[in-house]
């Protein structure tokens, strides 16, 4: 099938349009073989077909004349009562879709509960919003760029059009009934003041927030974060981890504390990560102890989180981890072939490993 065939809106367009053509080219013929030049029949068609009524453009005085006169009026104007409707119908479907689908989009975001609000689509709330998909949290992202949320909502998201800093604009993301807020902007001042509306809004809502410079910690603190985000020192990954597994990440929560752990592993030539266990991993159902056998030992399981309930700050070697589940581990830095196998799907990893070779 032809491609534009397949969406009836063009499809109506053409054959309207196709019908109006067809029309006037056999009326004009009509009119030249009943005697009448090229000008006149063409110019005689287009004022019956559009009803303009300026008058006969030559005497329609004979029978066959009056004919294809009656026929043309009848049949003219019926094709464009028909492509006057096409077109209205292919201007105002896509307005009408756009406006259906952002009646959805509210319905499904009013519904949510114990979700996650993101405020801001850039780089790292994009990359927040993978992490929270893998983690498998709803969310909503909030965006004022039209641009941005456009690509969100292609991406699969529930987004909201607005700034983050106007109340009823939280208030329309479910502030009231999520469980946190990740404020990501790349303003300073604008994630204070989100911050300030959320905490105002909702009293026990975990709200995690981005500052890009470190003297802004203290007052993100003070404006009703319970932890602060400094890109230089941690990367949309544990943001999310803080807002997954906050059982667990609760021993690191603190960015003062963390950067001073990280640097205690640093010198012992280790990192800290949490990482949340994907569906088709190759590591899903197996216990600590093969776990940390397969990764020949690249890594150690120290904590283990599921449903958001800490289950084990030091698991036994028997303890087996499921998708979903969130896990701290300490290892070697950077993320090896093993520790990658706990976030992509055993086929990907199969992919990746083929590319390299």
């Amino acid at each position: 099938m032809i491609k534009w065939a397949s969406d009836p809106r063009t499809a109506h367009l053409f054959y309207a349009s196709l019908f109006v053509f067809t029309v006037s080219i056999i009326a004009t013929v009509a009119y030249m073989l009943n005697g009448w030049g090229f000008n006149d029949a063409f110019y005689m068609t287009v004022i019956t077909i559009f009803s303009v009524g300026y008058g006969e453009v030559r005497p329609v005085d004979t029978v066959m004349l009056r004919f294809v006169t009656g026929i043309l009026i009848i049949v003219g104007c019926t094709g464009m009562i028909y492509l006057t409707g096409a077109l209205v119908q292919f201007i105002t479907f896509g307005l009408l879709q756009e406006l259906l689908g952002a009646t959805r989009m509210t319905k499904q975001i009013s519904d949510l509960e114990d979700h996650v609000i993101v405020c801001g689509f850039g780089r790292t709330g994009n990359m927040l919003a993978k992490e929270l998909t893998r983690g498998k949290a709803k969310f909503v992202v909030i965006e004022p760029d039209q641009t941005r949320c456009l690509e969100a909502k292609a991406m699969g998201y529930l987004t909201v059009n607005a700034d983050a800093i106007e109340e009823n604009v939280l208030r329309q993301a479910g502030i009231g009934r999520a469980r946190a807020l990740a404020s990501v902007v790349s303003s300073d001042p604008i994630n204070v003041f989100i911050t300030l509306s959320a905490r105002s809004l909702n009293q026990s809502i975990q709200i995690i927030a981005r500052g890009e410079d470190p003297s802004t910690e203290k007052k993100l603190l003070q404006a009703g974060a319970n932890a602060v985000i400094l890109p230089t020192h941690i990367g949309a990954e544990q943001i999310a981890s803080l807002i997954l597994f906050p059982a667990i990440a609760g021993v690191i929560q603190s960015s003062e504390r963390r950067r001073q752990m990280e640097i205690d592993l640093r010198t012992l030539g280790l990192e800290i990560e949490v990482v949340a266990m994907a569906e088709g991993s190759l590591f899903a159902g197996r216990s600590v102890e093969e776990i940390e056998q397969r990764s020949d030992n690249s890594f150690f399981v120290i904590a283990v989180e599921r449903s958001g309930v800490r289950l084990a700050e030091r698991p036994t070697p028997h303890m087996r981890i499921y998708p979903g589940d969130g896990v701290t581990v300490i290892g070697r830095p950077g993320k090896s072939e093993a520790l990658r196998r706990f976030t992509e799907p055993l086929l990907a990893v199969d992919d990746a490993a083929m590319t390299s070779n």
